[in-house]
């Protein structure tokens, strides 16, 4: 009997050793040498656990996926909109192909931005065609200013831009920034869809107000209709939203299918930020990063003037593989950073006879002030001149190609497109053909490319509250040197 208790002992300190390193081996495999399973885990799957000998459950942790090599695929895969029954997608598809140039444009312009926003959408949890929307707002042109104010690739108000934290002033436009824009449109975004629940809806809300939104929908419950998107009785442009961002959206899911070929976007930042503690020429900025002005002014449009000054903004945008050659150069620079001052003219000096005196053309003077083409007497306004008197060969207008002159304040100005007529054109202003003709001289027809002038003084009241989402397309097509108008 002994002995059998003996025996009995034995293997129970053998067996409690052995628990131990057991488990430590089943830690070891679910730590250190993550396990395929048999079935591909997903975000919702239920966990996976191994056994213990330590009455504990050891998670598996699954292999991650490898990430994709190139942008367009991460876009895909993060496709979550519902589908739109509408032919308004097929109709946008067709004119999007037909244009191959066109969109070969934009997309060429997004590879700038499109990691980063891209980034941001995932990290907040939306669906992956809301970083295809710039396309629909601004063809993904850092330059587009539409005669209602909008601006940049996220086309905001000056009103909106401000609740949204974008500082706006003579030196800087925090709606053209690609960070503070792109973060307060996806916050925009976020809210709005909280308010709908629902994306169409929250994207048909971007696009007219919120306010638009809500007011159609409470007409179609008062009328015993649905209140989703495709039954909502909007203005036109916003009907034709959400089916454009669809269309761009089956077109970069197959675009072998519609004859079209992507240019690859590397699946990697293209830009990194790096800050700025001293005033900066624009020119000598993009000189020591070893990158074109162009390229600068894409990454860096919120500037307006040909000088950055750091406490309007902290940091500039360069090339990830520039960064390093921006820093080294700027630590070997022993000349002067800024080249410009600022000069405050006395009301009514003439322009004519201030710009020489500064080295500038009279043309050059306007330009780098944002001055009207016609006026020559100076207002007050303060002035940027050349430092050292001496005018500088650059050009200005790659930095302020977003700077509206004044007398465009108070004028708009309509290309004349195929299928516009003059009674049409009254009618989209909310205008008298009369008013038209008292603006533009007497007008029997009316060609092609002719430019008609706007009083905005004389626009009606519901111009002024709607003519956001009527003119976007149309604005953002003329600034932006891109024809998309015609096809709606």
């Amino acid at each position: 009997m002994l002995l059998i208790r003996f025996i009995f002992s034995a293997l129970l300190c053998i067996f409690a050793a052995a628990i131990p390193a057991y488990a430590h081996a089943e830690e070891t495999i679910a730590l250190n040498s993550p396990v395929t399973l048999s079935s591909p885990a997903t975000e919702d799957a239920a966990p996976q656990w191994l056994p213990s000998g330590r009455d504990i459950r050891i998670e598996l942790i699954p292999k991650p996926a490898p990430m994709a090599q190139e942008l367009w695929s991460r876009i895909r895969n993060g496709f979550a909109m519902r589908e739109l029954d509408s032919k308004l997608v097929a109709r946008h598809e067709k004119w999007y192909v037909s244009r191959p140039e066109y969109f070969a444009r934009m997309t060429d312009r997004a590879r700038l931005y499109l990691y980063y926003i891209t980034e941001e959408v995932e990290r907040r949890g939306m669906p992956s065609e809301i970083a295809l929307l710039p396309m629909v707002e601004s063809a993904f042109n850092p330059g587009a200013y539409s005669t209602s104010r909008a601006s940049g690739i996220w086309q905001f108000m000056p009103s909106t831009g401000k609740k949204f934290g974008m500082q706006q002033n003579w030196w800087y436009d925090g709606r053209r920034d690609v960070i503070s824009a792109t973060n307060g449109a996806l916050d925009y975004l976020q809210n709005l869809h909280n308010m709908f629940g629902d994306w169409q809806l929250a994207l048909a809300a971007y696009n007219c107000g919120e306010g638009a939104v809500l007011r159609a929908q409470a007409h179609n419950r008062r009328h015993g209709l649905p209140t989703d998107y495709a039954h909502l009785k909007l203005l036109k442009e916003t009907r034709n939203y959400v089916p454009k961002l669809l269309a761009i959206k089956h077109i970069i899911e197959y675009p072998a299918k519609f004859g079209l070929t992507l240019q690859e976007i590397p699946n990697k930042p293209y830009f990194a930020a790096i800050s700025t503690t001293q005033h900066i020429d624009v020119k000598l900025a993009a000189q020591l990063a070893g990158i074109s002005e162009d390229e600068f002014a894409a990454l860096n449009p919120a500037h307006n003037r040909p000088v950055i000054l750091q406490d309007n903004n902290d940091f500039i945008l360069l090339p990830v593989d520039k960064i390093e050659t921006f820093r080294t150069n700027l630590e070997n620079y022993d000349k002067p950073l800024v080249s410009w001052q600022s000069y405050k003219p006395k009301k009514g000096e003439r322009l004519d006879k201030l710009a020489p005196r500064f080295g500038l053309s009279l043309a050059n003077l306007k330009s780098v002030n944002g001055l009207s083409r016609r006026g020559n007497i100076s207002t007050g306004q303060t002035l940027l001149v050349p430092l050292n008197g001496e005018e500088s060969s650059s050009e200005f207008e790659a930095f302020n190609m977003h700077i509206v002159p004044s007398d465009s304040l108070t004028r708009i100005k309509h290309i004349v497109h195929s299928g516009d007529t003059l009674g049409g054109v009254a009618r989209r202003y909310h205008v008298s053909i009369a008013r038209l003709k008292q603006w533009n001289g007497p007008l029997k027809i009316i060609r092609i490319g002719q430019t008609l002038v706007i009083s905005k003084s004389g626009l009606s009241q519901h111009y002024s509250r709607h003519k956001k989402s009527k003119d976007r397309s149309r604005d953002v097509a003329q600034n932006g040197n891109e024809s998309s108008q015609g096809y709606y």
